[in-house]
């Protein structure tokens, strides 16, 4: 009974004796200085990382707002289409014709200015088809498609202002089409085909003053330039030879003329001096209203050269005019006129009238100033 009570008791001091020593050990583990060290370090590296960051969207964000400044966006596309269709009894009765039109356009201009340097880029396009019913040699109907729009130009005019309203630079021009052209409808053969891509084409190019006008309501902008060059090019054999005289046979002689150009050569290249007026504006409040015409003039003093002899060349006048009228948002309605004369074409002016109400989108950076 002695033993067994002393048993207990030598158990119960040694249970007793071992407590201290544990919690000794959790102490000494858990007391450790360089552990809170590293951490507030790491602290430290999160919060440099972070302010990096936000300095670069910084830089980002006044990168882009230059560049907004300096540049002025203004891209616009816009589809027009009629179609007409009857049934053959309607025909029949009151009488009438299946047909279809579509007309596409596109406009960008683009403007950067970085001191007083400055340089506008503008482009437009135009192209239209229609299909009508047309009766052949043999009293057959049959639908044609016949182009009616076909236009192709880009500009641009790098400029340095000197002065307030006054600046010092070039205007760099071209413009061709994109589709064969031929004499008529029911006449679409190779030896009809009238023009095509670069058949003809223009390049411009004019050296000298512009002066634009401050007042924001009159934006006319007048350049002068006392040298100049006109280059036409026909590329197309075919076209060549459509305007070449011919022999008993109909076979081309390759005498005589294409658009100015002889038909025996592929290009012209006249010196001269030029004038250009440029005009943009919008109407309303809203500027639902917009008008831009360009009237351009080329005078020249050198006919070919290269060439030997030198002829006197013809001024050479073109004016384009566009009224934009906006319905609604994406609703417009579009006037075009264009007058052209050119005595190495024809000894008569040239004009044509465009009247289209269609879908258009436009896209602008920024409000124009």
């Amino acid at each position: 009974m002695i033993m067994k009570k002393l048993c207990l008791a030598i158990s119960a001091a040694a249970i007793f004796a071992a407590l201290p020593a544990a919690a000794q050990v959790t102490i000494d583990d858990t007391n450790v200085d360089s552990g809170q060290t590293r951490f507030e370090e790491r602290v430290k590296e999160v919060d440099k990382v972070s302010s990096e960051f936000e300095n670069e969207a910084r830089r980002r964000a006044e990168r882009a707002m230059i560049r907004k400044e300096r540049n002025y966006l203004e891209v616009s596309a816009s589809l027009q289409g009629t179609l007409t269709s009857f049934s053959d009894s309607w025909i029949k009765t009151k009488g009438g014709d299946n047909a279809i039109a579509a007309i596409a356009q596109a406009h960008l201009l683009h403007n950067f200015r970085k001191g007083e340097f400055e340089i506008e880029t503008v482009f437009d396009a135009k192209f239209g088809y229609n299909r009508m019913k047309i009766t052949d040699a043999n009293d057959n109907e049959k639908g044609v498609w016949f182009k009616n729009q076909d236009e192709l130009s880009i500009q641009t005019a790098p400029a340095w202002r000197f002065s307030k309203n006054w600046s010092v630079g070039a205007i760099i021009k071209f413009r061709s089409q994109f589709a064969n052209g031929y004499a008529a409808r029911e006449k679409q053969t190779n030896s009809d085909r009238l023009s095509t891509f670069m058949a003809p084409g223009y390049f411009d190019v004019s050296l000298g003053f512009t002066y634009n006008c401050p007042k924001e309501r009159f934006p006319i902008k007048i350049n002068l330039s006392p040298i100049a060059l006109s280059s036409t090019f026909v590329e197309s054999k075919a076209v060549r030879a459509h305007f070449s005289d011919k022999d008993a046979d109909g076979e081309p002689l390759w005498t005589g003329k294409a658009y100015g150009v002889p038909v025996k050569d592929t290009s012209l290249y006249e010196g001269g001096s030029s004038v250009q007026i440029d005009f943009d504006r919008t109407f309303g409040k809203k500027g639902i209203i917009r008008y831009r015409t360009t009237l351009y003039s080329f005078y020249g003093w050198i006919s070919n050269i290269g060439a030997k002899a030198a002829d006197r060349v013809d001024p050479t006048v073109r004016w384009e005019n566009t009224v934009n009228i906006k319905a609604t948002k994406f609703l417009t309605t579009d006037f075009s006129f264009q007058m052209y004369y050119n005595k190495a074409q024809h000894t008569r002016i040239q004009t044509q009238t465009l009247l289209s109400v269609g879908l258009t989108y436009t896209f602008k950076n920024k409000d124009k100033k």
